[in-house]
């Protein structure tokens, strides 16, 4: 699928990559991860996190997952900058067709409070419901600024799992909550 835009009024457009737009914007999206890791998001890396780790990553993991059709990339853009990013993998074993993972949900550490996030998250909604799926599930640090977020939108604790990942700056283990939302046509988040 080409880049699909949505606009809302005061909102950033929020578009769907495939793996041609998702190359063009390779350098705004390790960016994006690269600032959020050296702000303290645990999100699987640790210090010292060099550019060319968060390249390799976009490049070896993420494009061809979106290349397969097998997980959705979104961005948040404002004018011609990225400022949010989220995912969703969708390919999942044949007896969890029915749900989602959403993942690596950043913005960009000068653009946070602004409610990209959320928007973002709402069109991984929109779109998981749209694709058949009913149930989502995401992991964040336990404690996290993304928990109350994630919880504002209707997702449950699941659980959450002592020393699960290394802190990104110091040599400790952090606990990490699982989460999950089941959804629906009248449970879909909506941005008016």
């Amino acid at each position: 699928m080409s880049d699909m835009d949505i606009q809302r009024p005061d909102r950033p457009t929020i578009m769907r990559l495939d793996g041609v737009g998702a190359r063009a914007r390779l350098p705004s999206l390790s960016g994006i991860l690269h600032a959020c890791v050296h702000a303290g998001a645990s999100v699987g890396f640790v210090a010292p996190f060099p550019r060319e780790e968060s390249d390799t990553w976009w490049e070896n993991s993420v494009l061809p997952a979106v290349e397969r059709g097998e997980r959705v990339l979104l961005i948040a853009e404002t004018g011609n900058t990225v400022v949010a990013t989220g995912q969703l993998q969708l390919a999942q074993a044949p007896n969890q067709r029915h749900r989602a993972d959403v993942m690596k949900v950043l913005t960009h550490p000068s653009h946070r409070r602004r409610g990209h996030a959320r928007t973002v998250m709402a069109e991984l909604e929109r779109i998981a419901f749209d694709k058949g799926k009913r149930t989502l599930t995401l992991d964040t640090r336990s404690g996290d600024a993304a928990e109350p977020l994630y919880r504002s939108l209707g997702y449950k604790v699941a659980g959450s799992i002592p020393g699960y990942a290394r802190h990104p700056f110091e040599d400790q283990l952090e606990a990490t909550t699982y989460m999950y939302k089941e959804i629906s046509e009248a449970t879909n988040v909506t941005l008016a």
